[in-house]
Order: C-alpha cells, then sequence, then structure tokens
C-alpha cells in the first residue's frame, strides 16, 4: 500500500507510510496497513494533511538554466546549496532560487518541494530536471519509476576498484544507529548502480556513474559497500586519506584539499523525454571549478609521479 501511495500521489514512500500510521488511509471501509496488497477494484480513500500556510519565497539567487519552458526546466544545482527547505535551512535552497528565476513550480510536492522531481545531497552538484506544472511533475515523476529518466555522474573514490566495470546492486535503508546516515542493509529498498572507472591515480579512481534507481545517498552508500568510499564525503569517507603509505598518503591529503569542503561527486549527465511533447532531451554538465582543478592536478601528478 505504501509504495502504491507513493507512486500514484508522487509523493515519498515514507510519507504514504506516515499516513497509514496515522490512520488517514482506508481501504473498502476498513483502515489499511501499510503491508496491504493493492487489488482491482479496491476502493482507497486518503485524507492527506493540509499542508501548512508557509511557503518558500523567491529569492535572487545565482543559478544556472539550461533550459525552461512552460512546463519544466533544467537547472544545475551548486555544491552547498540544499535542494528544498527543510528545518534550519528555510532560505537559500535551490526551490527559494527557482522560485526568483522561474516565478511558478508545480504544486504536486507540496509547499516546501514544489517542482521538485528528484533531489541531490547538499554536498552534489549538477543537473536536475523540475516540473512548473502538475501534469509534467506527474508525468516526470511515473517515467523515473519507470527507469526512463537517465542519470550520469562523475565521481572519484580512495584506492583502485577492483574492476574496470561493475554493479553494486544491494539494498539500501536508514542506518539504525546513525539516523542522518545510510546503509546497506537486509531489509532496505532495493538499489543498483552501474561504475565504469575512467582514470587511475595514485590513490584514487575517476568513475563515470549511472543509477538504476535513486536512493537517499546511494552512490556515497554503495561505494563505501564496495569499499571505496568517495573522495571528500564527510559522512562516508572522512579521513580515508590518511591510510595510504607515505608519499601516497601526501598525494591524498593534497587531492582531498583541492576538492576543498564537498564531495568529489557531479550528476553530469541528465537525458529524459519531454513529458508533453515526447521530445528527448539531454544535458550535460562540467565539473564545476574546484573539482576540475583537483581532476587537472590528479591527472598531471599521477604523470609526473607526483
Amino acid at each position: 500500500m505504501d509504495a502504491y501511495l507513493a507512486q500514484v500521489l508522487s509523493v515519498s514512500r515514507s510519507m504514504a507510510a506516515r499516513w497509514i500510521a496515522e490512520g488517514r488511509v482506508v481501504v473498502n471501509g476498513t483502515q489499511a496497513a501499510k503491508s496491504l496488497i493493492v487489488r482491482p477494484g479496491d476502493q482507497i480513500d486518503v485524507d492527506r494533511p493540509v499542508p501548512g500556510e508557509v511557503r518558500p519565497r523567491a529569492e535572487d539567487v545565482p543559478l544556472e538554466i539550461q533550459f525552461e519552458d512552460e512546463h519544466l526546466a533544467v537547472a544545475v544545482k551548486p555544491a552547498g546549496m540544499v535542494t528544498h527547505p527543510a528545518p534550519g535551512n528555510e532560505c537559500g535552497t535551490l526551490v527559494n532560487a527557482l522560485l526568483g528565476h522561474l516565478g511558478n513550480l508545480s504544486a504536486v510536492g507540496g509547499n516546501l518541494r514544489p517542482g521538485i522531481v528528484h533531489r541531490l545531497d547538499r554536498d552534489t552538484s549538477g543537473l536536475l530536471v523540475v516540473a512548473r506544472t502538475d501534469e509534467a511533475h506527474l508525468a516526470l515523476s511515473s517515467a523515473l519509476a519507470r527507469r526512463e529518466v537517465a542519470r550520469g555522474y562523475i565521481a572519484a573514490v580512495w584506492g583502485q576498484v577492483k574492476a574496470d566495470q561493475f554493479t553494486v546492486d544491494a539494498p539500501v535503508g536508514r542506518h539504525p544507529k546513525n539516523r542522518r546516515r545510510m546503509a546497506v542493509l537486509p531489509g532496505g529498498r532495493q538499489a543498483r548502480t552501474h561504475f565504469r572507472r575512467l582514470e587511475s591515480w595514485p590513490a584514487a579512481d575517476l568513475l563515470a556513474v549511472k543509477l538504476d534507481t535513486g536512493r537517499t545517498h546511494q552512490i556515497r552508500v554503495h561505494m563505501l559497500h564496495y569499499g571505496n568510499p568517495l573522495v571528500g564525503d564527510p559522512t562516508y569517507g572522512k579521513g580515508r586519506e590518511r591510510g595510504f603509505p607515505g608519499a601516497v598518503s601526501r598525494w591524498a591529503s593534497e587531492l582531498a584539499k583541492r576538492c576543498g569542503p564537498r564531495t568529489f561527486l557531479h550528476a553530469a549527465r541528465l537525458e529524459f523525454h519531454h513529458p508533453l511533447t515526447g521530445q528527448r532531451m539531454e544535458f550535460t554538465s562540467p565539473l564545476p571549478g574546484p573539482l576540475s582543478d583537483a581532476l587537472e592536478w590528479a591527472r598531471e601528478t599521477s604523470r609526473t609521479g607526483g
């Protein structure tokens, strides 16, 4: 039931589960459990909570918009920017910037997440598609669920990966002891990520990454599980640069320093069909300054031996 509601109402599965736990979902006259299997002919009534009156305000925040029409827009989120308002981050978010640039966004995501079809972590930069109309939002959400939206990333990870191409297929869920972290867990949600090595450096590899699913922290958690956490990741790879011997450790520390206070992860490619016109849309975004500079330094020192 929670999975079904999340899909048809374009809300998170955790939100759907919360509504069920609060007794807001009735099936055939009886309060539903989230484990209930939905069957053809079921009469489902959902008492959606009324959103509060607090709404994000439009702000004049610099933002790169690669494409916009009356239905959607494609933006490049900088590292350090939160995708949507939340307690402690009520302003300066991507939503505030989008409202300032575009004026109107889809209402499907609710008051605090207007237009947001998918998210990026605060320290992850790169491409996002956002919806300006409810029709576009619902269509894009369905395309995501059917894995018809291609999302490609560039990442640097500590150490050398064991194969030039590999896939991590491991369920991801909330860490049982630290609620701010995610982890590979037997009872987690199915998650699959494809990786391909692009370059190999003294203490790190550069990878191309493709998502099949979009779980919270998925790439970061999958690479930690594989044994090669992301460079600069403060949650899953902190201090890993100090684990190498001798001169390699100094090289790794310099790479971490050059990345600045951010994770080496960038959403570099986005492909989907326009939900109204059917046109194939393809977008790319180069690595931002700090990561691009770190990449060039890593290449140069790898050629010269440090």
